[in-house]
């Protein structure tokens, strides 16, 4: 399957499931609201109680003034600021858990669809979907996450030798210091865009892997690294698709930033902005997935289905030819002995 083959089918699917892109986008209108009613009510009775004019709060000097004396601040106020804080882990646990459940049902709805084109988008499926692959998309994303986090320390040890590389070289000569800093940023630049860009496409084709073969996180992180090492096309693909992603939310940008500058009229049409740029992401990272879900179901899972079905024949006719020829074998054989035998006269023709 070619490239441009799974994008125009991966832009057909979610074309036909639009609806995901309204859930996407109910679901950060909701985390909008959920932001001002748990964690903005709380933090406005405490900047009430702290004695902050909530009208001045473009003036620094008012939170600095506050801030001069966090210990004092934090023992007079202990409680109140255990409530923001809880409240903001709340908000923070809410949404993750909405957000994966989301997730989880488009998972489902664009694997479906990959099986069966023709089926419609209903809730129903969706939900369902969300309920069956949450717990397992949960696990595997606490081990990609586990996965990241030694991908960061594993670069900050790196840029920490570099710098000591540089500072040492420093010492003998500023021309060689300068030098080495710049070839040593450049390729530690190039290993981290790499590494980052590897694990991305572990975990995207991982998700595929947890809806099609329906295995655990360590199972899928697993089969993700051998499909991309034995197939090293799906990597490139995705990474094209990530870069046109990329580029295509920086032109959108580019083109919504300058509503911003205006005063009044610009905090108005601000907001209905966002909303659409977080529409187009959503579209676009939607068709990235049903991209990647149509290229592995292409290359892997119809390879394998293709191989069962025709290994599956050849041995039923093998093992047919192998029981049913022992008795044609003797059929034949013992035909021709028995019209040897001459048959027995009757009393009619002796006479």
């Amino acid at each position: 399957m070619t490239y441009t083959d799974a994008v125009k089918s991966g832009f057909r699917l979610i074309n036909s499931k639009w609806q995901l892109v309204a859930i996407q986008v109910g679901m950060m209108i909701a985390n909008f609201v959920g932001f001002l009613v748990i964690v903005g009510i709380p933090l406005g009775i405490a900047f009430i109680v702290f004695g902050l004019d909530l009208t001045g709060l473009a003036q620094a000097r008012d939170i600095m003034e506050l801030l001069r004396h966090p210990s004092e601040l934090l023992s007079k106020y202990m409680g109140l600021a255990l409530l923001v804080l809880v409240s903001f882990l709340l908000y923070i646990l809410a949404i993750t858990t909405a957000g994966l459940f989301v997730f989880a049902g488009a998972i489902g709805t664009i694997g479906r669809s990959v099986y069966d084109p023709a089926r419609k988008f209903s809730m129903k499926l969706f939900f369902a979907e969300a309920k069956k692959i949450f717990f397992p998309l949960m696990w595997f994303s606490l081990l990609m996450g586990l996965v990241f986090i030694v991908i960061a320390f594993f670069l900050g040890l790196l840029g920490g030798g570099v710098a000591a590389i540089v500072q040492g070289a420093r010492s003998q000569d500023s021309t060689l210091a300068l030098f080495l800093g710049i070839f040593f940023s450049l390729l530690l630049a190039l290993l981290a865009i790499s590494v980052i860009l590897g694990a991305i496409s572990v975990t995207v084709y991982g998700v595929a892997i947890l809806f099609f073969k329906e295995g655990g996180a360590f199972r899928s992180f697993k089969e993700s690294v051998v499909f991309l090492w034995n197939r090293q096309s799906a990597f490139w693909l995705y990474v094209l698709l990530f870069f046109a992603y990329l580029i295509a939310t920086f032109i959108f940008m580019i083109f919504s930033y300058p509503f911003n500058l205006i005063p009044i009229i610009g905090t108005i049409i601000s907001f209905p902005l966002q909303v659409v740029l977080y529409a187009v992401q959503s579209y676009l990272g939607l068709a990235i997935l049903a991209t990647i879900f149509i290229y592995y179901y292409e290359t892997e899972i119809r390879k394998e289905e293709t191989c069962v079905e025709m290994t599956g024949p050849a041995g039923s006719f093998a093992a047919t030819g192998e029981s049913s020829s022992q008795p044609e074998d003797i059929s034949d054989a013992e035909a021709p002995r028995q019209e040897e035998i001459p048959p027995e006269k009757g009393p009619t023709e002796e006479a």
